[in-house]
């Protein structure tokens, strides 16, 4: 060590434990003045007793306070202090203080008796003190204990309804015993193992008895792992029941008994399943758990171990659960210690001593710990299956050669014997070295006896006989052990005690928590920030300036509003007058109607608001043009201020009205005659035929429209992403961020965007502001983790899939839910019509008819609010990953199901599951009571499964938006999803991403396969027609489209096939197919397109009226188009009319007319006619 390093060490701290007073404890008195505890001592002193209270930590005591008389109803003030010296050249210290509570015992001083030389003691109670707030960084901390009573002590007599005798405590520090950096960069470990449910079915409640422990690794350095054990599980039978909330134990409780074992205020949760992050969460695992929970054996340890780990513990923590997620937790069960203080010759104790340490049933279960790895998890608790442990098992889950099994065994027995060396002892290392040495010694015996094959094993297993309670030995049942199987030639491990946990499904429930997260989550509010930081937000309006200029422009404005409340006045009282009166006006009759238009004004207090409606703008000129803000000293001074002012506010007021009142009415400006929706609609339109410098016009126009609507600028950004202009689509992009930084999708697409460009950190932190602006989004989880596949963050993109699957179940569950309203809505309203048309023939029978049962759903068996399904509907996992697509067709919720068909079923289950002689007629409105017979437990009901996977939903917003690279993706796990696979779903959505890049060839072989899975899908149908009318086979396009318009259901987008369709007959001069065709498409969504064909058909059948009525609505939805103005023009020359040909053909050329054969038409018709061209 370097003499830097030497100021490094930093001195002990003292720790305080000041025990201020003792309040309620109040003693029994007894007739006889002697008390069961305390043996023949006689009360003198009537209820006053003298106590004195033992500190104790571990194994060490820390002192004992001086005698204290104790009186009823009156706190004994103890104020004693104990010192515990905390050392900072052990790292260990921190992590012992934080496990092991400081003992508070209370004793008694019995009052001596006649020549009796010695003082008796009898101890009252208990109390256990947590140092945890001290190594979390606190210096002082005040607690208020309940003292539990031993057992035999007069506080057991004390009554409930009594106050609890209570302990006031306060443990303090000079200094925290941890620095800023320590706080920071440490973390605290918090493991609770709670019980151990189905155990092998041997292990009975009856016979020789055994100790059960458990045990895991925990860094305690950079480079040094200890292992951690749970010594202290109990055997508990079947109907022992667990209270619900049951409290956790100390781990290390040091010399406590009785309720003092258990850690203050320290409970253990009670978690929903689909909360938990372990195993054993599909339906056939949940009924195993509640078999083996409510009827089978368990081990119960309900016990909380804390674990200081430092900066560099706890990124080696990270570091091995970022290279192997899986952390073993080993199972064993050990021979109980021997009852006696000493080990006696002759009574066993060379046995006990063979025994010592070793282990059987040893099992292990594998923890997935990746879940810490999530971003702001700071806990994890699950049910966990346990494994027969073996070397190659633990090697090829937890990349670790060995476990700690055979020291965890010896550890949890000494705990057990109450050695006083602690678990972590310094010496511990060479006595491990020497015990191991003595295995190795032994060794060679041993492996003639580990070497069996598993039939010899067996065999002596079964001859062996049986013990009591029907247990086999452990003689006769000693595991083969998992690191002498690789020495066997070829051989696998094997383990066949082990192996009984798996038979009997046995779990393990643990929790794994940490006091700070080890990836820290970005707060909502920095992800708002940072998005911030990226696009700055724009006002939806600018600044408003308060200068001069800006004064004088809101005077203007307010004398304009003004001048037109008094014009629509004065209209209200003489417009009628002024209207019937032809007579020439005189200045008389001018002067009559102004004094009473001043009088109404007057009179009804308008004038008075007039004024004030000015009077703010005024004070604007004041303040901002003539500067003055203070009131005026000098009368003159303010006489002449006003008579300047009261020029020029008269000069403006005439500019204001000269610029508000003209003498002639301004046209209105017309308004648009299509909206956004429609710019948008064409805009798609022009993109599906490939012109896309129209679609770019519409889009842009959108905008210029409206620059402050967010959807403007995405739905602009999707294009240039379908373009390929990635420089343009980020413009739009953070223009719509930029108006509204909460865009969903705006924020999803300006992240593709980063990830396509490579900026992976800013693509990151839009992808998770994505999931805090909706947490509840399935899409914006779902593409946080498809931006992690891209990045390669495993850990990132399985936390992100879970989460969009929780949320994926949650909205199936309260869809079924809805449904299940729905139909009880529905039902109830049909069995009103009923119970009214059974009331009239009851009426019409006099009422001697007799009471029948109605016919309702019975509302204690669930399943009566679903249909029935197959057998296997029941069996439906909660996690989507976990069912394969076989059973997906019969376990889907399927809501297009008919509600009648669903309530018929519904019925029949009802009345079939329950005789109707169990119900009884209660009151007038028939509602069914239950008769004395006991009900039948309800039956669970089938969970529900979604509609479609998390990808499936993402893959058709994304192929909407034209994410090619993120489709892909999708895709891909779609393909490898258990709830999707190569489905009809996967089959078309996948050709729809080979039409985007033209890849022709591969939509139309995935558009094979779809159709294999549903001949009758419209959607396929649509796309192959596509596919041939882009590769020129019209022939088959046109079938394709035929067919797609022939089914009941029509395709996702309609609007393409119609034109594309139309176009198709058009070609082959089948003009009124074509006009019916076009009509179809104006029907749903008019464009210039679909009247532009409507147009040209009525043209080629003759129908020139028609046909200037079906351009005309072309010419208004878009003036632009040159074809219209060509045809118009043809019709015009067809019907006579030279100057509209003319006009017509003008705007054609203008407009850059590039179609050869109509321009070739439209110039031979002119030399028919004679005119049309004026160039002639």
């Amino acid at each position: 060590m370097t003499e830097v390093d030497v100021p490094q060490t930093r001195p002990p701290e003292p720790l305080s434990i000041h025990i201020i007073k003792a309040s309620n404890l109040k003693l029994t008195k007894i007739d006889n003045g002697q008390r069961p505890s305390s043996g023949t001592s006689k009360g003198t002193k009537g209820d006053n007793v003298q106590i004195t209270v033992k500190v104790e930590f571990g194994e060490k005591q820390l002192g004992e306070s001086p005698k204290v008389d104790c009186v009823p109803d009156t706190p004994a003030e103890i104020d004693y202090t104990a010192n515990l010296n905390c050392t900072f050249e052990d790292p260990l210290v921190l992590d012992e203080i934080s496990y092991k509570p400081v003992v508070l015992t209370v004793t008694e001083v019995l009052p001596k008796e006649k020549k009796q030389k010695e003082e008796k003691t009898a101890q009252l109670g208990q109390c256990t003190v947590d140092l945890l707030p001290l190594v979390k960084g606190a210096t002082r901390h005040h607690y208020n204990l309940v003292i539990n009573p031993l057992p035999g002590s007069p506080l057991e007599t004390i009554s409930p309804e009594s106050p609890k005798p209570e302990m006031e405590v306060v443990i303090s520090v000079q200094e925290s015993l941890l620095e800023g950096t320590q706080i920071n960069n440490g973390n605290l470990m918090t493991l609770t193992i709670e019980t151990l449910y189905a155990p092998p079915e041997t292990w009975a409640m009856t016979g020789a008895q055994y100790a059960y422990a458990a045990a895991l690794p925990i860094p305690v350095s950079a480079d040094k792992e200890s292992p951690i054990v749970f010594a202290n599980g109990a055997l508990k039978p079947s109907i022992d029941k667990e209270a619900p909330n049951r409290q956790k134990k100390w781990a290390v409780p040091g010399s406590a008994q009785g309720n003092s074992v258990y850690i203050p205020e320290s409970f253990l949760p009670p978690d929903n399943i689909d909360d938990e992050d372990g195993e054993f969460k599909n339906k056939e695992e949940r009924d195993h758990r509640h078999v083996a929970e409510t009827e089978k054996l368990r081990v119960t340890w309900n016990t909380e171990r804390r674990s200081y780990m430092d900066a560099m513990a706890t990124k080696s923590f990270q570091d091995k659960i970022a290279k192997c997620r899986y952390w073993p937790v080993e199972v064993m069960r050990l021979p109980q210690p021997a009852a006696a203080k000493g080990k006696k010759p002759g009574l066993g104790g060379g046995k006990l001593k063979d025994d010592e340490g070793s282990i059987s049933y040893h099992g292990v279960a594998f923890v997935n710990l990746a879940p810490l790895l999530y971003p702001g998890v700071k806990r994890i608790r699950g049910a966990y299956k346990v494994h027969a442990y073996t070397d190659h098992a633990m090697h090829e889950k937890t990349k670790r050669k060995t476990g700690f099994g055979e020291e965890a065994g010896k550890i949890a027995f000494n705990i057990l014997n109450r050695n006083s060396a602690s678990p972590f002892p310094k010496k511990a290392g060479k006595e491990g070295a020497e015990k191991k040495e003595k295995e190795v010694k032994k060794g060679h015996s041993e492996k003639i006896q580990r070497s069996m094959s598993i039939a010899q094993h067996q065999q002596q297993v079964n001859a062996a006989p049986a013990g009591p309670g029907g247990q086999v030995p452990p003689e006769a049942s000693q595991t083969i052990k998992s690191d002498t199987g690789s020495e066997m030639e070829g051989q696998a491990p094997v383990n066949v005690e082990g192996q009984q946990y798996v038979d009997a499904k046995s779990y393990v429930m643990l929790e794994i928590s940490l006091t700070r997260p080890l990836i820290p989550k970005r707060p909502p509010e920095e992800l708002a920030r940072r998005v911030a930081e990226y696009i700055p937000p724009r006002p939806l309006f600018p600044k408003r300036t308060d200068g001069a200029q800006r004064a004088v422009e809101d005077f203007h404005n307010q004398v304009g509003s003004v001048a037109n409340l008094i014009l629509d006045e004065f209209r209200d009282q003489f417009g009628d007058i002024l209207k019937t009166d032809d007579e020439p006006q005189t200045v008389e009759a001018m002067e009559s109607r102004r004094q009473k238009l001043i009088y109404e004004l007057n009179s009804s207090g308008k004038y008075f608001a007039f004024k004030e409606q000015l009077k703010y703008a005024v004070v604007k000129i004041v303040r901002e043009k003539y500067l003055k803000t203070s009131a005026f000293e000098d009368r003159q001074e303010l006489q002449t201020f006003l008579s300047e002012l009261y020029v020029y506010l008269i000069d403006q007021m005439h500019v204001a009205l000269g610029k508000y009142l003209a003498l002639e009415d301004q046209a209105p400006i017309p308004k648009p005659l299509t909206d956004s929706a429609q710019l948008k609609h064409f805009a798609r339109e022009a993109e599906v035929n490939g012109n896309y410098e129209l679609a770019t016009k519409y889009y842009q126009e959108r905008i210029a429209r409206n620059r402050n609507d967010p959807s403007h600028w995405f739905d602009y950004g999707t294009f240039c992403l379908y373009i390929n202009d990635i420089t343009k689509a980020e413009e739009c992009f953070k223009e719509c961020i930029a108006i509204d930084q909460k865009h969903l999708q705006g924020l999803l697409l300006y992240g593709v965007v980063c990830t396509l460009s490579e900026r992976n950190e800013a693509a990151e932190t839009f992808f998770e502001a994505a999931t805090c602006v909706d947490p509840k989004s399935i899409l914006a989880w779902t593409m946080l983790g498809l931006f992690y596949d891209a990045v390669n963050n495993e850990i990132g993109a399985e936390m992100a899939y879970l989460e969009a699957n929780k949320l994926n179940q949650a909205a199936a569950v309260a869809e079924a839910k809805a449904l299940r309203e729905e139909e009880i809505v529905k039902d109830r309203l049909a069995r009103g019509e009923h119970e009214s048309e059974d009331k009239e023939v009851d009426h019409d029978q006099g009422g001697l008819a007799p009471p029948s049962v109605p016919d309702i759903k019975q509302p204690s068996p669930p399943s009566s609010d679903k249909p029935p399904t197959s057998a296997r509907s029941g069996k439906g996992s909660i996690s989507d990953r976990r069912m394969s697509a076989s059973k997906r067709s019969d376990t889907y919720l399927h809501p297009d199901q008919s509600p009648q068909l669903q309530g018929s079923k519904m019925k029949t289950d009802s009345s079939t599951s329950r005789p109707g002689s169990q119900y009884r007629m209660g009151s007038q409105r028939g509602t069914p009571q239950p008769a004395e017979e006991t009900e039948e437990p309800p039956v669970r009901e089938p969970t529900p499964v979604p509609r479609s996977s998390i990808y499936m939903q993402v893959i058709e917003w994304l192929i909407e938006v034209k994410a090619i690279p993120f489709t892909e993706r999708a895709l891909a796990h779609e393909l490898l999803s258990p709830m999707g696979g190569p489905t009809s779903a996967y089959h078309i959505n996948y050709a729809r991403l080979k039409l985007q890049k033209k890849e022709y060839k591969e939509a139309e072989n995935s558009l094979d396969e779809a159709l294999q899975f549903d001949y009758q899908n419209p959607d396929a149908w649509a796309l192959m027609g596509h596919v041939k009318y882009m590769t020129n086979d019209v022939e088959a396009s046109r079938d394709c489209y035929e067919r797609t318009i022939s089914f009941t259901i029509d395709a996702a987008e309609m609007h393409s096939i119609y034109l594309r369709l139309a176009s198709i007959y058009l070609q082959e001069e089948k003009f009124s197919n074509a006009k019916n065709t076009f009509l179809m498409a104006c029907k749903r969504s008019p464009s210039c397109v679909s009247w532009l064909g409507v147009g040209i058909a009525c043209y080629r059948l003759g129908e020139l009226a028609e046909a200037e009525d079906a351009l005309s609505e072309a010419n208004i939805l878009n003036n632009t188009d040159p074809e219209v103005w060509g045809y118009l023009s043809l019709v015009c020359l067809k019907t006579g009319r030279q100057l509209e040909a003319e006009q017509a053909y003008k705007y054609a050329l203008k407009l850059n007319l590039v179609d050869y054969d109509l321009l070739t038409e439209i110039q031979h018709v002119q030399q028919e006619v004679g005119f049309g061209n004026p160039e002639f």
